[in-house]
């Protein structure tokens, strides 16, 4: 998948948003998995990928990742969710730490490799459950040499800090917003954009969390309207200044 280059530095915008709808995000109950890692221990390999976040650590994503088969990651749908992973012990105890948990953050998609089976190296086919985790997390529950281990996961909350983040790349009448650091579900169900001279417009998803417009809104402040996936839809009025340009990247002072 295509990275849209690099962030610029955030703007740091301090505007309030406001909650349309109160309902909240509730946990899944947990189900059994596998997880392996890849990036190396310095996290080097874990930036980019199939959701279109870039730069983890400028996108407040850290290394706390992984990156969902597609029995998980639902064409991009899941982007941002957040799961708490624990090693099975039950399972296999020899290369599991025993009662260590790990939440991390659906950042990118682990391909299928049918070339191998399911069982023996083709660990993200259709339709196993899958988290391919930055090697930094992974070693929160699991010990290096055993490279691939069972686990136990459930969907939770996410807790973000530093506001929810727009980056905006694209071109006129044509405008791409990749928003990452959604805190509550994580993963965003519609999206809405107002210019400062328009009413608000429905966006569609291209891909991963990179959502886009077709208006013509160079010159204008941006507000967003985002509803995630429990439904609650948050607004943020004017985030984004009508100074912005192509490739840079706006925070809220505020998130989910």
């Amino acid at each position: 998948m295509a990275k849209m280059g690099t962030f610029s530095l955030a703007i740091i915008v301090a505007l309030c948003c406001f909650l349309d709808n109160a309902n909240g995000f509730r946990a899944s109950g947990f189900m059994s998995a596998h997880a392996t890692f890849y990036g190396g221990s310095d996290a080097s390999g874990t930036m980019g990928g199939a959701c279109g976040y870039g730069n983890l650590y400028a996108g407040g994503y850290g290394t706390n990742t992984a990156a969902l088969s597609t029995a998980l990651f639902n064409d991009g749908a899941a982007c941002g969710q957040c799961y708490k992973i624990m090693c099975d012990y039950r399972a296999d105890s020899k290369w599991c730490r025993k009662g260590a948990s790990v939440t991390i953050t659906a950042t990118n998609f682990c391909p299928p490799n049918y070339a191998l089976p399911s069982n023996n190296g083709g660990w993200c086919n259709p339709p196993r459950p899958h988290f391919d985790m930055a090697q930094p997390a992974w070693e929160k529950i699991g010990i290096y040499r055993g490279g691939i281990v069972p686990v136990i996961y459930q969907r939770v909350s996410c807790y973000k800090r530093g506001g929810v983040r727009f980056n905006i790349n694209g071109r006129d009448y044509f405008e791409l917003v990749n928003f990452m650091n959604v805190g509550g579900a994580g993963s965003i169900q519609s999206v809405q954009i107002k210019g400062s001279k328009t009413n608000w417009l429905a966006m569609s998803r291209n891909w991963g969390a990179n959502w886009q417009s077709n208006a013509y809104l160079d010159g204008q402040a941006l507000s967003f309207r985002i509803t995630t996936t429990d439904g609650v839809t948050k607004r943020f009025n004017n985030v984004v200044p009508s100074s912005w340009r192509f490739g840079q990247t706006f925070s809220s002072s505020l998130n989910f």
